[in-house]
């Protein structure tokens, strides 16, 4: 069995607290993801430090991976003796599982007791996984499967997931029981798959809701107007009601990123033509001796009466 430092693999201080380890498994799980690096190491980079910090944020885990002391990195070394007196007294050997394995076997051994385990072969749960997927607003909506590669101890495998439709941002799915095998009757690990949305050239998400700019005219402002709005189902008549100012939310139901349950927001913002024909000058100058509305005037009336 070889050690690994994961320290050194998030690259943090081997004193570092949890938030430290928590973002620097983040930077690293941006950088490395195989949706985004093109890095030929990126996949391997990203599997480990995901091991890495599956064993670090835990408390027991953390503590049993300290007690090992700090070998040079890929240096091959065995478990204590306290270990295969603990979870192996059968004499079972440790040479078919990995380190996060055996960390994980001994963090349930100290929760039970330090001889929890003596007199029978203890049951050693399989290893947890933990991973992301990058998916883009539309499959978000409506739901899709991906393909999640996983390195065990048992080899490469590739495993078909189906994403629900409504998955947001930083959503974390468990898929029970498909994550590494059990150990001497213990159960499958399990499998913490984190959500990542791909930047999208309209929508903006907030959760569940969806938002975008929507430009109107000044006439349709003022004047109230149906306008067509993309949505991620296509597009759709917007009714824009008169009177509508700049800034102002107008929600189309149903339309976010889970149909029953978010909405989809169009920002207003009003524009004015870059430039003017003779004609539309003649009219915004009548109108602007005609009209009697002054937005500074009434802006700090507004203010007077706050």
């Amino acid at each position: 069995m070889k050690y690994k430092d994961y320290y050194a693999i998030l690259g943090v201080p081997r004193s570092a607290d949890l938030d430290e380890i928590k973002k620097a498994y983040r930077k690293l799980a941006r950088t490395y993801h195989p949706d985004v690096s093109k890095s030929p190491d990126a996949e391997a980079r990203f599997k480990e430090a995901a091991e890495a910090y599956a064993t670090l944020k835990d408390t027991t885990k953390r503590a049993a991976y300290d007690e090992l002391g700090h070998p040079p990195s890929g240096a091959e070394f065995k478990p204590p003796p306290q270990w295969q007196q603990d979870f192996a007294p059968g004499g079972a050997s440790f040479e078919n599982i990995d380190l996060a394995d055996l960390l994980a076997a001994m963090g349930r051994g100290q929760a039970g007791g330090a001889g929890s385990g003596r007199g029978h072969a203890m049951p050693i749960k399989g290893r947890d996984f933990e991973t992301s997927v990058s998916l883009t607003l539309e499959d978000a909506r409506r739901g899709t499967s991906v393909n999640l590669t996983l390195a065990d101890a048992q080899g490469d495998r590739t495993l078909q997931v189906t994403i629900p439709p409504g998955a947001c941002q930083d959503q974390k799915l468990r898929l029970r029981g498909k994550g590494g095998k059990g150990m001497q009757g213990g159960p499958d690990g399990d499998i913490y798959l984190h959500i990542n949305l791909a930047p999208h050239a309209v929508f903006r998400p907030d959760h569940h809701d969806l938002y975008f700019d929507l430009l109107l005219t000044p006439w349709e402002a003022a004047l109230g107007a149906e306008v067509q709005v993309p949505t991620l189902d296509g597009a759709v008549l917007l009714t824009v009601p008169a009177g509508t100012r700049a800034g102002r939310k107008l929600r189309l139901r149903g339309r976010g990123l889970a149909a029953d349950k978010s909405d989809l927001y169009a920002m207003v913002h009003i524009d004015v033509p870059g430039t003017l024909t003779e004609r539309e000058r003649a009219l915004y100058q009548e109108l602007a001796k005609v009209s009697g509305f002054n937005p500074r005037v009434n802006g700090s009336k507004e203010k007077t009466h706050v």
